[in-house]
This record gives structure tokens, sequence and C-alpha cells, in this order.
């Protein structure tokens, strides 16, 4: 049976220039500097190769898609839910550990320090959480991706982001549960005391807020993404 769809066959000129921006931000993720400012960044430009895929997906240049393709963009479709899905828990957690550090601030205002160990427990144990979401992720290698260069896009763009999703989850770990060099230590004396360094404090709820914002925008991408997947799949 023929299937009359359009190619997922690209010019080599704007194909060529997002795996560029792909090779870029794969070197920032992997990068010993990266930090949650760097990788907020890298959040919201893998948003916008996403949105050049779009573009590229729906040039009217395309050809037939052959059965093949078909197969491999059925199976890209399952791999793009489980991405959303992803992409959906961080954006929860974020916004959780914004809360948190939120009220974190508040107790220490008070001068509640009971308060400000619940809520360091808090926020580690949602680090925690956070982390397990990866372990239940699956990294997928679309078969005979070498063919179909719209695959290999988007299979490079999925476990890049992947990849972004999970180094910020390791920084925010490392924000608090770091001795010294985090934003919360302990003063072993006859008692254990928390210091927190408000200003810091205030600088991380923006560094999540970031994070929150750019995966809200991903988010919304992916979903973008699928539908446009779903047309070609149905035309």
């Amino acid at each position: 049976m023929a299937y009359h769809q359009r190619s997922i066959s690209l010019p080599s000129r704007p194909a060529s220039k997002v795996e560029e921006e792909l090779q870029i931000l794969e070197a920032c993720s992997s990068s010993s500097s990266v930090t949650i400012e760097t990788t907020s960044d890298a959040l919201r430009r893998i948003e916008g190769i996403y949105n050049s895929i779009e573009e590229l997906m729906c040039l009217p240049s395309n050809q037939v898609c052959s059965f093949q393709q078909r197969k491999m963009l059925d199976a890209e479709m399952e791999s793009s839910l489980e991405l959303l899905d992803l992409c959906n828990s961080m954006h929860e957690d974020f916004a959780e550990l914004k809360s948190i550090v939120q009220d974190l601030q508040v107790s220490l205002r008070k001068g509640d320090d009971a308060a400000v160990q619940a809520k360091i427990q808090s926020y580690l144990r949602l680090v925690k959480k956070a982390k397990k979401h990866f372990k239940k992720a699956e990294t997928r290698v679309t078969s005979d991706k070498e063919d179909c260069r719209i695959m290999r896009l988007l299979s490079d763009a999925r476990e890049i982001t992947t990849t972004l999703l999970e180094s910020t989850v390791q920084l925010l770990a490392k924000q608090i549960a770091t001795p010294k060099s985090s934003i919360v230590f302990k003063a072993f004396q006859k008692k254990v005391s928390v210091v927190c360094k408000e200003e810091q404090l205030k600088v991380l709820e923006c560094n999540i807020k970031d994070l929150e914002d750019g995966a809200e925008l991903l988010y919304r991408r992916l979903i973008r993404n699928r539908v446009t997947l779903l047309n070609i799949l149905s035309s």
C-alpha cells in the first residue's frame, strides 16, 4: 500500500544549522563549568531548536514519505510523549522547589531554626525524587535514523533535552547539600546550627523560576511538535 505523505528529507543548509546548534548545546551540557544559569539558557535555546525542526518538517518541498520513515515517525511519537511527561514532571518539581526556597527565606527571617531544617530536608527530598525521573527515562534510538535526517535531529534534540534536565537536578542538589560551598552549611558545635545566606537563597529562587519558565516553554513547544508529527502521519 502506498502512503502519499510528505517526505521528511530536508534541505542541507537549514538542517545543518540546526545540527550545529545541537552540537553547541551538547558541548554545553557536558561541560565541567556548567551552571544553573547556563542550563536555564540552554533549555530556552533547545525550545528554539524544536521550533526550527518543526519549520523544517513543514517545508512544502518535502516529498512522499516511505513506509519505513512512517514507522520511524510512529516510534518518535512514542518517544516524544515520554519526553513530554518528563518535561511536565520537571516543571512541577521546579515550581515546588521554588516554593520551598521561598518558605525557607521566611523561616530564616523569623529565626525559626526548626522550620529552616525542615525546609532544607523537604528541598533535598524533592531533589532526590526528581532524580528518579531519569532512572525511569529510557533513551530510545530510532533504527536507521541515519537514513532520515529529521529523525536524527529529533532524536539528538530529545537526548540533549534529557541530559540538560538531568544536569539541572544535579546542580540544584549541590546548592544546599554540599558543605561550605553551598548556600547552606553546617557549623558543628554543641548543637548543629544551619546558617543560610538570604541573598543567595533569593538568587536560587530566581534561578529555579527561570528553570520553571524554561520547562514550561519547552513543554508547550513539544506539544506543538507532536501535533505537527500527527499531521504528517495523517496527511
